[in-house]
């Protein structure tokens, strides 16, 4: 049992948790909580070590097995050092390192969410969340938004990392992504056509930029064109959480009629 903080995984996990930079240097990040782990072993996640305490739940301790079985190094902690590591109020008692692993973008994707500048982790881990429920076969990053690996970004995303590839890309990169495989690039942006009037079945890319600040300049620059969400005049805005999760909806509703 590792009963010190001065252990050299606990340093390594402290470390993951703290920096952008620690998760890429390292070439790992850290998922915390039964949920996430359980989301990690479903997904084949590669990972180099978990740790656990004595007040793991059943579920959890389901998933230790699990882990044991495909050889991973699985070691308990005391309590005390599990509360000193934990992102949360109330640790559930399980996390780990697991290895950076981009998923492959499939060839010919007809739908993408590039979210521009978005700093909130909640917000991030929303749009990835409703990424992967509506649809979306692949997030790119840009710069200036947060580190889709941070440990808040993961609990919001609640599973998505591990079943969506997310790929950081500077601004070149994502304009020859979806210029070549012919995508429409949409901004959000409250001036647009009306998400409801705007026909989204053809092959799209959805750029939601900052609530405050809006789309970058080079966002701008990409887009095709702009979309917006119809709203009663006694509301301003949503954040970018919620309006790219209406639009990412809308995206898949009208996909679905089109079947029909």
């Amino acid at each position: 049992m590792i009963t010190s903080n001065q252990n050299s995984k606990i340093k390594l996990v402290r470390a993951l948790l703290g920096r952008s930079k620690e998760r890429r240097e390292a070439g790992a990040f850290v998922a915390e909580g039964v949920r996430l782990v359980e989301e990690a072993v479903k997904a084949n996640w590669t990972c180099r070590f978990a740790l656990y305490d004595e007040t793991l739940s059943e579920r959890g301790l389901s998933q230790v097995e699990s882990l044991k079985s495909r050889g991973v190094d699985v070691e308990e902690v005391s309590v005390s050092v599990m509360k000193s590591i934990s992102e949360t109020e109330a640790p559930q008692g399980i996390l780990a390192v697991l290895e950076f692993s981009n998923l492959p973008i499939p060839s010919s994707p007809n739908f993408i969410l590039i979210p521009d500048q978005i700093r909130d982790p909640g917000n991030l881990g929303t749009l990835l969340r409703s990424a992967a429920a509506s649809g979306v076969q692949a997030i790119l990053i840009p710069p200036d938004t947060t580190d889709a690996f941070a440990p808040k970004v993961l609990r919001s995303g609640m599973g998505a990392h591990f079943r969506l590839p997310i790929h950081s890309m500077g601004w070149e990169e994502i304009e020859k992504a979806v210029k070549s495989d012919a995508l429409n690039v949409y901004v959000a942006d409250m001036d647009g056509t009306s998400c409801w009037e705007q026909d989204l079945r053809q092959p799209v890319a959805l750029i939601v930029g900052n609530e405050a600040e809006g789309a970058s300049e080079s966002a701008r620059k990409l887009a095709d064109g702009k979309i917006s969400i119809p709203m009663s005049r006694e509301t301003e805005s949503l954040n970018a959480g919620v309006a790219g999760s209406v639009l990412m909806f809308e995206i898949m509703r009208q996909r679905r009629v089109k079947k029909k």
